[in-house]
């Protein structure tokens, strides 16, 4: 059976490499302009060559979330205030040598689209996504 080439696998096999990532100072005016011209759901924040979080367009919508103890600022103010504010930290990375089984275990338990895969210096490498673990699993289990 094929499906053990995929036991075999790493993140670094099928991870997406030159991934485009954000400054933490980016605003969430040019966060939304990304959102809007680019495919992707997130992006990796990083400062000085190292991730320091995730910003998801859930991130961008839960920026306009306000509750009865909030004042709601003005638009125009939201719109001018960092990225650093909105992202998710503490974010769960893989390296490159990680099984797709592991990557996969993981994006089942947080529930998540990707995962950085970073380096052994803690520099970003690239990000493996449910779409690249799909890719696998379809390439393990074609017919030879």
């Amino acid at each position: 059976m094929p499906m053990h080439r995929f036991l075999e696998w790493h993140a670094g096999q099928y991870m997406t490499k030159n991934v485009k990532t954000v400054p933490p100072t980016l605003t969430l005016r040019e966060l939304g302009d990304l959102f809007d011209h680019n495919d992707f759901n997130s992006f990796p924040v990083v400062e000085n060559g190292k991730p320091i979080g995730f910003v998801t367009k859930l991130d961008f919508l839960k920026a306009f979330l306000f509750d009865t103890g909030h004042l709601v600022p003005h638009y125009d103010e939201l719109m001018r205030r960092p990225v650093r504010d909105f992202m998710t930290k503490n974010v769960v990375s893989v390296e490159p040598e990680t099984p797709l089984t592991r990557v996969l275990e993981l994006m089942v338990q947080l529930r998540t689209r990707g995962l950085p895969v970073l380096d052994s210096d803690g520099k970003l490498m690239g990000v493996i996504s449910r779409t690249d673990v799909m890719h696998a699993l379809a390439a393990a289990t074609k017919s030879e």
